[in-house]
């Protein structure tokens, strides 16, 4: 555990900061005269006002010694001549020096309250126009509202970087929008825990059975499932999460959801004999795919193509014959609008996308291929030749400044030019996202949709590929025969043994697969360590940087957060010129493979070629180029899209060497080495060590308990997720 300091003084100078997320390098002069650097998230700082800060003292390579503030106190300067530093640095629009100095010997130790409160008596001031005060008077209380901001904030404990945030969302307002309504800070914009801001608004005197607090809570239940996959909650176990989470009877959250209901805030519909309670913009997402879904079903496809002629055709020109499962995948491509490819892997879903893609092109259609992950995509391209993007970038996905919320430019009014879409890896793909693909399609878009059904669902919110599959409206070839060639592999025989409930073949090292036995953790965690130091680079030429660390879980001594620490001191150590910054526990430095954890839509990115757009998602796998001789920024490179990072941007970074199987969804790596010991026991699931085997492409080691990966083997407990899509679509009017 960091130990926490304080230091007390009055900002000298200010080095660096940062406008968009208030990044502050500053010198404190404290009263004993000692000089302080401090850096982390303090806007508005200026020379002169006073600063108790509590933080961490850290060594910088460059620079030394500084303070990272976690906590801090300020208050403005009551001494004329720092009225005069702190009006001087710029705070104010339209204040120079000279300015600054008439206006401080005008009114002295009143300056402040006549800037905010008297602008007019500023005319008095040589120089100052009626216009000029007014100007000056705006600028002076726009910065006043956010040292409120975060002052009120402070008192919660809450960081300073969330006014940064509030300010963008609501504006001059923010202030007075949150205590209005503290609950919103536990919305998706801020993500403060809903214990925090129940707190809050229960000491300014909101009571416990007010309206706004129980609505809240309601919300909150709905939004925080959401993030465990759900699309809706029964309506029963809705009312009774509620009153668990406010210690309350059940009668006020359903009179709290009722009114939420009358006001169209949740929807409230009986879906498969339940009392379905959604969000309204998910239930417009799952209602949207189920009417659109339907209209692609019901178009007459356009055949151009004789496909049985085109698969013979194929067959003989890349030396290959079809298995009949693969023959019916081509032949029903050129008849179905909508079609439905899965298999686990050596079943052949590459030679049959090879192979559908080129009938299309026979067909004359123009196609398009996309995935949900920069890297899925990267492979979709280099196995079919043919340029895919991710579905994000395929829909032309932007933030929008006024409604503060991600947006897409292709819709029905901009639909995609396509008359084919192919999406891999589609048991990744969630349920708005879906939505957001299917309104883009023209009527009559033929779409093929590609992935591992057995694989775990996606992160966000529904169970889409599996209920597609189960709701039988959408034709579906699955391939189930393993092919000769992969037969070989002892990668794909385990993986399909595990899908099939049997036990692994630990006993024998061969070919491609490794078991090596270790049942203490202490003992994986440093066998991890030293197969990705020295013994796989050595003996089997694979170098560390085609090497994936995979664990079940981020927690415990064989978990992400430990094996990542090591394997960064072992792959990436402590060079003489190399630079490195602490933030928070976590060190980073030049070289680091990192991962981003949570999806920001403003990182501007540019590639070699020029070619630039914005947005990095949760799962996106890069290293860091450089950083910064000051620390203030670093340079990362995302598989080639080169994005700069303020410091402060760090808090939505990990460590990549080791990766929970959850966020490996989608990717695939020339070697993974898998660590498996004992984990929470929603983890230790068949679906879980299913995805992790079928990440590696050419060697996978399993380091760790026999016992756990037999036990996870035979555990076919999969999380239910509440979601009506598969409903929808079996009981539509167009399916009967």
């Amino acid at each position: 555990m960091e130990e926490l300091i304080c230091r007390e003084g009055t900002v000298h100078s200010v080095i660096f900061q940062n406008a968009e997320n208030g990044y502050t390098v500053l010198r404190l002069l404290t009263e004993e005269g000692e000089a302080v650097t401090v850096v982390g998230c303090i806007p508005c700082a200026a020379p002169g006002e006073h600063l108790t800060v509590n933080g961490v003292v850290e060594q910088h390579p460059q620079h030394g010694e500084q303070l990272r503030a976690t906590e801090l106190e300020r208050s403005l300067p009551e001494d004329e001549e720092e009225i005069f530093s702190y009006l001087s640095s710029g705070v104010c629009k339209g204040v120079g020096p000279a300015t600054a100095r008439n206006i401080v010997e005008r009114f002295g130790a009143e300056t402040f309250d006549i800037l905010e409160q008297e602008p007019e008596r500023l005319t008095g001031v040589r120089g100052v126009t009626a216009r000029k005060a007014q100007e000056i008077a705006q600028s002076f209380r726009l910065h006043m509202g956010l040292r409120r901001l975060m002052a009120f904030l402070a008192r919660y404990g809450l960081p300073p970087v969330l006014a940064m945030r509030l300010r963008q969302r609501y504006g001059d307002g923010a202030l007075e929008k949150v205590r209005a309504n503290p609950y919103l800070l536990s919305g998706d914009d801020c993500g403060v825990a809903f214990s925090v801001t129940d707190e809050m608004a229960m000491s300014m005197g909101m009571p416990a059975d007010s309206g706004q607090r129980l609505q809240a809570a309601v919300l909150f239940e709905l939004s925080h499932n959401e993030s465990n996959g759900h699309v809706f909650l029964p309506r029963n176990k809705l009312i009774s999460a509620t009153a668990q989470l406010l210690d309350c009877g059940g009668d006020q959250p359903e009179a709290a959801l009722d009114a939420l209901v009358d006001r169209g805030e949740v929807v409230q519909e009986r879906v498969a004999n339940v009392e379905a309670c959604y969000l309204k913009r998910l239930w417009e997402a799952e209602q949207g795919v189920q009417l659109r879904l339907d209209a692609l079903l019901a178009a007459e496809p356009d055949v151009r193509a004789d496909a049985a002629h085109v698969a013979d055709e194929l067959e003989q020109s890349q030396g290959i014959t079809y298995a009949p499962r693969q023959r019916q995948a081509v032949e029903l491509a050129a008849r179905e609008n909508v079609l439905i490819l899965t298999g686990g892997p050596g079943t052949g879903k590459t030679t049959t996308v090879r192979a559908i893609v080129a009938l299309f092109r026979r067909m004359g259609l123009d196609i398009v291929l996309a995935a949900p992950t920069g890297r899925a995509a990267k492979r979709m391209s280099e196995l079919t030749d043919q340029e895919a993007q991710t579905v994000h970038r395929l829909l032309g996905m932007t933030w929008s400044e006024d409604t503060q919320q991600v947006v897409f430019t292709k819709t029905e009014k901009e639909p995609l030019e396509a008359d084919a879409v192919i999406v891999d890896e589609m048991s990744m793909v969630d349920l708005p996202l879906f939505a957001a693909l299917l309104r883009a399609l023209r009527p009559g878009t033929r779409l093929v949709m590609v992935g591992d059904a057995d694989q775990l669902p996606s992160v966000g919110a529904g169970n889409v590929f599996s209920d597609l599959i189960r709701s039988q409206r959408v034709a579906v070839v699955r391939l189930l025969d393993v092919f000769r060639q992969a037969e070989r592999s002892a990668i794909i025989r385990n993986a399909h043994a595990v899908n099939l409930g049997q036990t692994l073949d630990l006993s024998s090292n061969q070919g491609d697969f490794f078991y090596l036995c270790r049942r203490d953790p202490e003992r994986t965690v440093s066998t991890v360590v030293e197969l990705c130091k020295t013994r796989l680079p050595g003996k089997m030429g694979i170098p560390a940087d085609q090497i994936q660390v995979l664990t079940p879980t981020r927690k415990g001594p064989s978990g992400t957060v430990s094996l990542n620490r090591l394997l960064q001191e072992a792959l990436n150590p402590r060079e003489k010129g190399k630079r490195e910054i602490l933030w928070g526990e976590r060190l980073f430095r030049e070289g680091d493979r990192v991962m981003q954890t949570r999806n920001d839509y403003d990182v501007l990115w540019e590639r070699e070629d020029g070619t630039a757009g914005t947005g990095m998602f949760n799962g996106d796998v890069g290293r860091i180029v450089r950083i910064d001789d000051s620390g203030e920024w670093l340079e990362l490179d995302f598989d080639g899209r080169r994005a700069v990072y303020a410091a402060e941007q760090l808090n939505e970074v990990d460590l990549a060497y080791a990766q929970t199987v959850h966020k490996a969804q989608g990717s695939e790596y020339r070697c993974v080495v898998l660590a498996a010991m004992p984990a929470a026991q929603s983890l230790m699931v068949r679906g879980v060590l299913y995805t992790a085997l079928t990440r590696a492409r050419e060697l996978l080691v399993v380091v760790g308990d026999d016992a756990a990966i037999r036990a996870m083997a035979a555990n076919d407990r999969r999380q239910r997720r509440y979601s009506g899509l598969r409903w929808r679509l079996a009981n539509s009017p167009a399916a009967h």
